[in-house]
């Protein structure tokens, strides 16, 4: 397959309001099984609508790609999306490696960039100090990826998630701001059991 690397949106300086991409995102794909980076990607998934296909990571840093991508190997007939944040994809930029290699066509990964690592005081991350996350998925091998500056571009990326087609990474860059917590439930086994029971698995 070859590349697809596209910035969809006009105003290289737009920046977006994260809790409006997620809202709309998720209102435009509402069968997509969702895993959420730690902090505020989590918050933001949970002040969209608590929804029973949302798998919340706490502290797990690192982990949200990987997780995506065991779920969609293991449920190729689902849209799985990774709403994560550039900390976070940066402490597990490894896994972009892997999810190259496996390309499952249902996976979509969603970075809100804001080039800070907000749940430890808002330094300035790799992001925004010159590392491209976007390019540096391609070069993992990631057959598209999408770099968004637009809102009205949420139909496209809800579009992606839906039609299956292909991994795609999409790095949405968003404004340096930190929105009141809307904090999911901190329960692990809770959490698990209502998203495989979503799944018609037996809980545990």
């Amino acid at each position: 397959m070859n590349a697809h690397n596209s910035t969809i949106g006009t105003l290289a300086g737009e920046r977006l309001d994260r809790r409006e991409f997620v809202a709309k995102l998720l209102d435009r794909a509402p069968e997509a099984l969702v895993v959420t980076g730690l902090g505020s990607p989590s918050y933001d998934v949970f002040a969209a609508g608590e929804r029973d296909r949302n798998f919340y990571l706490w502290g797990a840093m690192g982990a949200a790609v990987p997780t995506g991508l065991g779920l969609a190997l293991a449920r190729p007939d689902e849209s799985v999306v990774v709403i994560t944040g550039d900390g976070e994809q940066l402490m597990g930029i490894g896994a972009l490696g892997s999810v190259a290699v496996k390309a499952p066509k249902n996976l979509t990964i969603v970075v809100l960039d804001n080039g800070h690592f907000g749940e430890t005081g808002m330094q300035r991350s790799h992001s925004s100090l010159g590392a491209d996350l976007a390019g540096i998925a391609s070069s993992f091998g990631i057959p598209r990826t999408e770099r968004v500056r637009d809102i009205a571009d949420v139909d496209h990326v809800a579009q992606i998630v839906t039609a299956r087609e292909g991994t795609t990474f999409v790095q949405v860059f968003i404004e340096q701001t930190e929105p009141p917590r809307a904090l999911p439930p901190r329960d692990g086994t809770a959490v698990k059991n209502k998203f495989r029971a979503a799944l018609g698995l037996d809980t545990f």
